[in-house]
């Protein structure tokens, strides 16, 4: 038996409405979960872009800067 042959003689609401939020109050909070490990993923990769690019940026300003005085 295919879920479409299930869902066939169901009303709209059911479909559209009944069966999302039966989802979500079950695997709500795997839902959020997933979610909130992505968003610190995501979190955590930013961070560890500006970082970079500080560090990056401070090493450069250094060395021109170290470079071009000879009394170093």
């Amino acid at each position: 038996m295919a879920v479409r042959e299930i869902f066939a003689g169901m009303p709209w609401w059911v479909k559209w409405i009944a069966v999302p939020v039966i989802a979500i109050v079950v695997f709500g909070g795997l839902i959020a979960s997933v979610v909130g490990f992505v968003i610190g993923l995501l979190f955590k990769v930013l961070v560890f872009v500006i970082l970079v690019g500080g560090l990056v940026f401070v090493v450069r300003k250094f060395m021109s800067s170290s470079s071009s005085r000879s009394d170093w």
